[in-house]
């Protein structure tokens, strides 16, 4: 190799560079596959964590960070629901808004709902998206029988 050394970089390092790179705010732990063993990327993404470059935000799903100008501390580097929405589109699941939403969006009520609350049909999702103290709750469509009517032991 003409005897020049190669230095290889850190799987730390690697994954500082790509998520710098990175267009989007949620990152996926599967994006990171190819960077070295399952360990070596978890002990990595712990270290982010910990250096205050990346938040957890669910099971395999990080957040990039901001420092806030105000207090000096790292911050989500969007609103709570953006980052919400990212990671369901990133994820591949296909949700709504919650039944209070619709109806404020439709003028319907002039309440305008304060907690994040997504609408998921009649499909069963029970991942926890979370950023501090805010966290996504499922709204499911009610179960039809045959027929089409609700279940009659719950009327």
């Amino acid at each position: 190799m003409n005897g020049r050394r190669v230095r290889k970089l850190s799987v730390e390092k690697r994954l500082l560079c790509s998520i710098r790179r990175r267009h989007g705010v949620v990152i996926l732990r599967s994006d990171f596959s190819r960077f070295g063993s399952a360990s070596q990327v978890s002990r990595a993404l712990a270290k982010l964590v910990a250096a205050g470059v990346l938040i957890r935000v669910g099971h395999g799903l990080y957040a990039k960070t901001r420092v806030n100008s105000f207090t000096g501390r790292s911050t989500p580097a969007s609103p709570f629901e953006s980052i919400a929405a990212e990671a369901f589109r990133r994820l591949g699941i296909v949700v709504g808004p919650g039944k209070l939403a619709r109806e404020y969006n439709s003028g319907q009520s002039t309440q305008i709902p304060m907690q994040p609350i997504v609408s998921t049909g009649k499909r069963r999702i029970s991942r926890r998206i979370e950023v501090g103290s805010k966290k996504v709750i499922y709204e499911r469509a009610p179960n039809r029988t045959a027929k089409g009517r609700s279940c009659p032991e719950l009327e």
